[in-house]
């Protein structure tokens, strides 16, 4: 294997092809899909050279400050556009979402490139960051999936909820099964991932690998390591963040806040 083909500027530009093939669809069935596809290709374009740009001063300066520095700033992108995707305006979590997200995706990756692939050291920006990078893409979907049935469900069953109140049981113990509904709902999609891995699809960083001239049977490997990692970091992140939000759901005296 030779390594990596290089894409040079022009045949880049050959893949605009796809976005003006989704625009075209759009156009002409009226779906009025134009203006994000248009949107959603110059961010893409505009934000991954950014990202390229500045990995390419993280690897060469190779400090663990500021490669921590950069996983903080992807967590706070990734919470942002997780508290984005949950329409809900009575209860404040953006905080608490960012501070339980960096935590435990930031413990997850430093477990992953530390203890399982052995990176020296742990920090090895080649490593983190791609890591780190593909632990906080899964989990802020599955943390918004959560988040969004929490809040639906509690305002949905708010009757119930407030007649176990009233017989006596506390904040938990009324929207218990609200919770575990929530917690479930955020980790079915990586579930859903890990059944037709390797079947339906050839993932993106084994396909990265392969590409690079990587033997497959490593390549395999670190898939299967990615696999794991993003099922136990979106089942601690939606655990976690799904029970600090629920206690802020509801006033002190377990008063609900969602009706």
């Amino acid at each position: 294997m030779n390594g990596v083909i290089n894409i040079d500027l022009w045949r880049l530009a050959l893949a605009l092809v796809f976005s003006l093939l989704a625009g075209g669809c759009s156009l002409a069935l009226k779906l009025g899909l134009g203006r994000d596809i248009a949107i959603g290709t110059v961010r893409t374009i505009a934000q991954l050279f950014l990202m390229g740009w500045v990995l390419g001063i993280v690897f060469a300066v190779e400090s663990p400050w500021l490669v921590l520095a950069l996983f903080l700033a992807m967590a706070g992108a990734a919470a942002h556009t997780a508290r984005g995707r949950v329409s809900e305006k009575a209860v404040h979590f953006a905080w608490p979402m960012y501070a339980s997200m960096a935590t435990v995706y930031l413990l997850v990756t430093i477990t992953v490139t530390g203890a399982i692939v052995h990176a020296e050291p742990w920090w090895k920006p080649q490593y983190f960051l791609p890591i780190g990078g593909m632990v906080l893409g899964n989990s802020m979907n599955s943390v918004a999936v959560a988040l969004d049935r929490l809040f639906s469900d509690l305002r949905a069953r708010a009757a119930s909820v407030e007649m176990q109140l009233c017989l006596g049981a506390d904040a938990a113990e009324a929207s218990a099964d609200i919770t575990r509904t929530a917690i479930r709902a955020g980790m079915i999609p990586s579930i859903n991932s890990m059944m037709a891995v390797g079947l339906v699809s050839i993932p993106g960083m084994m396909t990265g690998q392969i590409l690079g001239g990587s033997d497959p049977s490593q390549a395999i490997r670190y898939q299967i390591v990615v696999m794991l990692m993003i099922v136990g970091a979106t089942a601690l992140g939606s655990t976690l963040l799904t029970l600090i939000i629920r206690r802020r759901c509801f006033a002190p005296g377990d008063r609900p806040l969602l009706r």
